[in-house]
Formats: structure tokens, C-alpha cells, sequence
């Protein structure tokens, strides 16, 4: 009997001997493997965390004591651990367990999260609230070197340090080495440091030399010789100045030294870092040879290590619009492309590699790397900023107060628009149509193929001001591209198909659905016009409208958000124009939508060509 079966919850890892978890962590490592190259998900990350949460939950009284994971893209050793080990299966299915902490789906999960550097704010407030309740119990907060590099950590980093407020913050380091010797000996001075007889020793110093003659200079000389130790053998004078006791670099791997220093850690008060250095992708050989690539993937082969993609598949929006973005380099010198710690899932890597000097990861700093964008713009560069449409979220104060008040010509490319599956309600892109549309002289558009996506960035090098693309994640059609671009002209609109009984507005990714849906309403007696409308803004208010008047019937469609987008946009214009017709809409509800495969989401929600075609009969009548 293995022992991962015998682990119900926390408190069956408790009853374990530590010798005994370096053999549950292989357990769990394997499981991990099994689910994730069935189901895709973030492989490498949570490889590099199993011996560190095994640490967390066999000292720490969860959920009494609270472990909030930074990103949360690092979670499932946590979840197989906290009663959710034969459901494990399900990870990243429709209705199944999410990828991310989801505080609906266990008390050990604290804090809904899927974005960066979120964790320590939210930990502050939770420490802060304990304390003013009386309450008692560990705040603990997992971050990685990564995420700690944005900006928000730092503010929160600042604040915690201000406050003093006892918090516990683990800074997984899975990037930076550290020779063996060095983390030998910090990992000596760690123990040493954080121990009984060291916390005692500490305290009578701190009562008996204030009583000596001169003694708050000796007090000071020992604090500040204290100090100059730790910084010695460690990298933590950062936050030795924020006014955190920091402990480390250990080794993230090594469970003994892990429960120990975590045992001493937990009485200790007051703001803490604890530095330990782990390595991505740890007991897969594929993945610690590539991190990068088995950050996040999908289904894949175990032995191979190769995803599991079919033969003669097309290429995915994001690979055409690195491909694009190279080629449009090659015609365009002042061609700059950012993106915010994304390279590879962004589709940037090519054009890393051929123009280094043209080509900025500006780390996860998103607002930071849109205002980048914009004093490039302003010295007369044209620079493409690359970011998820989850992500951009993060920077919405930049576009407008320092890219569209400033009249910037910054390209937003927002990959990942609209549903993106499996990954969930954290990562959908439904607001960008609706979150863009307000800020004054921002061109917004969408392309129905990936044909259309490689001439609407061509043609956005063109338009005066900045632009938005927005286009999904995953395979495009499979429409055969020209070598040469054409010309799109700002807010045109595009007739895919003529008819008379109604009109079906659609943008983006679901045109194509849209004028399936078309051709098949036609086998029914039905004649339908669809429109590729292209432009959320500006509008092609004179086609819509033409159409709108000759059809009398109007059904919008979008993978967005119903509130705010092309939906609401159309509304406004036939309200303006005082043309009254029978109105239909299909789009993305008012409440954030579940992870799934994206053919479950799109049939669920109503933006599958039969839901389309449904909702266009129930709309002209019964035929």
C-alpha cells in the first residue's frame, strides 16, 4: 500500500516519520505527471514545490494556519495533500478541480488567485485582521523570484515591513543558484540562527546590556554585528532593511533542513522572509532541462516529453503573430516588441533571438511595460506590447493615462482573448472589448482569421494612435496566408455573406461560427447576412446600420462579456439612430466563468454554431 493512499488530509502526514516524506514526495511527483500529461497544466512549477509543501503542512496546523500560494499555479501537491488526492484525476476539467486555489472548492485554499504578485498584500491583510480579533495562527505566503519582482510585491513588501505585522513570506527561488558551499553554510547559520537557544541567548542580550554602562551602544554594535553575519553568507540586506528577519537561501529540496528551519520559523513574531532555492520541473528530466516550455503545456507524451499536438494541425494564433511580427520587423526599423515575462507564450521567442536589440522582457510588470511602451512611442518608435488579455487588466490606468492620453502609437497585441479553457475564470480574457471600448482614441479590433491577424498588424504600423488586436488562444482556421500584407482600413466592417431575413454581427473568433451558422440557416428557408464587423472602435456604423434597416433583425455575437462590448456598442447605435429592430445577443455572462474545454464553454454559453443558429430562429419566429 502506498503511503499517498493513506493521506486523507494534514493531519495523516503528521503521523508520518520525516524519513518517510522523501518517499511520499516521489508518490506525489509521480501522480502529478500521470494527471498533467493527460490533462495539461503547469508541470514545472509544482515539480519544484513538492518537498516544500510536504515541509508547510507537516509543521504548520492548516487550515488553522493559512499558506497563501502566490500565482497559485503551484498548487497541486497542496491540493492532493488537503483531501482532493482522488480527484486529482479531474484537474483542469469542465467541473472538475480548478487548477488554481479556489477558496469554494476547500477550506485550505484562502485566496482565489491565478495572477502575480498578489499574495503578500493579501497575507498583510489577513495578518493584520488576526491580530485585530485576537486571533492566533500563522499567516504564511509562497512567492516565487519571479513574481516578488513586480511592483505590487514590493509595495506590500514596504508596507509589511512598516507594519511589523507578524507574516511569514517563503520566497521560492527557482532561478537564482547559489554555490554548494554558500548554501551549506547559510543553510548552518539558518538553523543556528532561528533555534531555542539562539532566540534565548538573543533575549537576555536585549535584557542585560541596555543595564550596562554605555550599553545601548553595545546593544547596537551586537544588532548591527548580527546583521553583517547574515548578510555575510546571504543575499537578504534587501529585506533586512524593510525590517524583515530573513532566513535562508536553503536548499527548497532538502526536508530535514526544510521541517527544521520551518519548526523554529513558527514561533518566531514579526515579518519574516525564509529564501529557498528550489528547481523547476525537479524529477522530470525533460521538464529541468526545459523549464520554460513545461511551465505550462498540455496533454503530452511521458516518456517523450513531446506534447501531443495532431499531424497537419494549423499554427496557433500566437505562433502567427510571432512569425508576422519577425517579418514586419524586416520592413519596419522602428519596430520594437515588449512583453511582461511572456517570451515564449506570447509567441516572441523567434523574434528574440533575430532582433535582441529590438526585443524587451520587461519581467511581471505589466504596467510598467505598457508606460515602457509609451515613452518608446513618444521618441518615435513603434513598439508592440504582447500581453494576455487576463494580464493587460493589471495595467488599465497605463492605456489611458499614458498611452491614449498622450496619443502614443503603442500596438497592443492582447493574446488569449476571450474563453482560454482549462486554466479558468483567472484567466479568461472576457472584458478587454469592454474595458478598452471607453478610452478616447484607442482603435480596437479583432480578426476572423489568421490571415486577417497578420494584415490588421500590418495595418495598425499605418494607423495614426495607438491600436488594439485581440485574438484567442489556440489553433487558427487554417486559411492560406499570403506572403504579401494588405491594407485594412481603420473601422471597416466586412460582408461575409448577404441575405435579407437578418443580420448577425460577429467579431473575431466567432465569425467563422457565425457564418457556418449562416449557411446552414440558409438550408432552412432562411437568407441571413453576416458581418464581419472587425472594428469595435471605431465602428462601420454605416454598414451596420444599411444592414440593420434592410434585415430588420439584428443578432450580435461576441466572445466577450455581454456588458460593455459589441453587443452594447450596437445597442447604442441603433438607439442613437433611431432605428428600432428585433435585437438578439449572444456573449459571455455577467458572472466569471468556469475552467473547461473550450467546446463544452462555447456550447454552454451559447457561442457554437448551433446555439447561434437556435438563438436566430428564436429570434425571427418560428419557420
Amino acid at each position: 500500500m502506498s503511503l499517498l493512499s493513506k493521506i486523507e488530509g494534514p493531519e495523516d502526514l503528521k503521523k508520518l516519520k520525516p524519513s518517510q516524506l522523501k518517499l511520499l514526495a516521489e508518490e506525489i511527483r509521480k501522480l502529478i505527471l500521470d494527471v498533467v500529461s493527460k490533462n495539461g497544466g503547469h508541470l514545472a512549477p509544482n515539480l519544484g514545490v513538492v518537498e516544500l509543501t510536504l515541509a508547510l503542512h507537516y509543521v504548520f496546523d492548516t487550515p488553522k494556519d493559512k499558506i497563501i500560494w502566490d500565482v497559485g499555479h503551484q498548487c497541486y501537491t497542496h491540493k492532493i495533500l488537503t483531501g482532493r488526492r482522488d480527484a486529482f484525476k479531474t484537474l483542469r476539467t469542465f467541473q472538475g478541480l480548478a487548477g488554481f486555489p479556489k477558496r469554494a472548492e476547500s477550506p485550505y485554499d484562502v485566496l482565489d488567485t491565478g495572477h502575480s504578485s498578489t499574495s503578500i498584500s493579501a497575507g498583510l491583510g489577513m495578518a493584520v485582521a488576526r491580530r485585530i480579533k485576537g486571533e492566533t495562527g500563522k499567516i504564511i505566503v509562497v512567492i516565487g523570484d519571479g513574481s516578488i519582482t513586480a511592483g505590487m510585491a514590493f509595495e506590500a513588501l514596504n508596507n509589511t515591513g512598516y507594519l511589523r505585522e507578524d507574516l511569514l513570506i517563503i520566497l521560492n527561488d527557482n532561478e537564482m543558484s547559489i554555490s554548494p558551499n554558500v548554501g551549506a553554510l547559510s543553510s548552518f547559520v539558518s538553523k543556528r540562527m532561528t533555534g531555542n537557544l539562539a532566540r534565548f541567548i538573543k533575549k537576555e542580550i536585549e535584557k542585560i546590556v541596555p543595564r550596562l554602562p554605555g550599553g545601548d551602544n553595545l546593544l547596537h554594535i551586537f544588532k548591527k554585528g548580527e546583521d553583517l553575519l547574515k548578510m555575510a553568507v546571504t543575499p537578504g540586506a534587501l529585506f533586512t532593511a524593510l525590517n524583515f528577519e530573513y532566513v535562508g537561501p536553503v536548499d527548497g529540496h532538502d526536508l530535514d533542513t526544510l521541517i527544521e528551519i520551518l519548526k523554529n520559523l513558527k514561533e518566531l513574531k514579526g515579518p519574516i522572509i525564509f529564501h529557498v532555492v528550489t528547481k523547476k520541473g525537479k524529477g522530470y528530466p525533460p521538464a529541468e532541462a526545459d523549464p520554460e516550455t513545461f511551465h505550462g503545456i498540455g496533454p503530452f507524451n511521458l516518456e517523450t516529453g513531446r506534447p501531443l499536438k495532431s499531424e497537419g494541425a494549423p499554427p496557433s494564433y500566437t505562433e502567427v503573430f510571432g512569425d508576422t511580427l519577425v517579418k514586419l520587423a524586416e520592413l519596419e526599423p522602428r519596430l520594437i516588441a515588449i512583453t511582461a515575462a511572456m517570451k515564449s507564450g506570447t509567441g516572441l521567442k523567434k523574434f528574440a533571438q533575430k532582433y535582441p536589440d529590438r526585443f524587451f522582457d520587461v519581467g511581471i510588470c505589466e504596467q510598467h511595460a505598457v508606460t515602457f511602451a509609451a515613452g518608446l512611442a513618444l521618441e518615435g518608435f513603434i513598439p508592440v506590447c504582447a500581453i494576455y488579455s487576463t494580464f493587460l487588466q493589471r495595467a488599465y490606468d497605463q492605456i489611458i493615462h499614458d498611452v491614449a492620453l498622450n496619443k502614443a502609437k503603442v500596438i497592443f497585441a492582447i493574446d488569449r482573448a476571450g474563453l482560454v479553457g482549462e486554466d479558468g475564470p483567472t484567466h479568461h480574457g472576457a472584458f478587454d472589448l469592454s474595458y478598452l471600448r471607453p478610452i478616447p482614441d484607442l482603435i480596437i479590433c479583432a480578426p476572423k482569421d489568421e490571415k486577417e491577424l497578420r494584415n490588421l498588424l500590418f495595418s495598425a504600423l499605418k494607423y495614426e494612435g495607438p491600436c488594439a488586436i485581440r485574438y484567442p488562444r489556440g489553433e487558427a482556421i487554417g486559411v492560406k496566408i499570403d506572403e504579401n500584407f494588405s491594407f485594412i482600413p481603420s473601422g471597416k466592417a466586412e460582408v461575409l455573406k448577404e441575405g435579407k431575413d437578418g443580420a448577425i454581427f460577429a467579431i473575431g473568433s466567432m465569425c467563422y461560427p457565425a457564418l457556418k451558422a449562416g449557411e446552414e440557416l440558409e438550408k432552412k428557408g432562411f437568407s441571413v447576412a453576416v458581418i464581419n464587423v472587425r472594428f469595435l472602435k471605431p465602428l462601420d456604423r454605416e454598414l451596420l446600420l444599411e444592414y440593420a434597416k434592410k434585415t430588420g433583425k439584428v443578432l450580435v455575437v461576441e466572445e466577450n462579456s455581454i456588458l460593455g462590448g459589441l453587443r452594447s456598442s450596437v445597442s447604442e447605435l441603433l438607439l442613437e439612430e433611431g432605428i428600432y429592430v428585433k435585437f438578439g445577443y449572444l456573449g459571455l455572462p455577467d458572472h466569471f466563468v468556469e475552467q473547461g474545454d473550450l467546446k463544452t464553454l462555447r456550447k454552454k454559453y451559447g457561442l457554437s454554431t448551433e446555439k447561434i443558429i437556435e438563438k436566430f430562429v428564436n429570434l425571427v419566429g418560428n419557420y
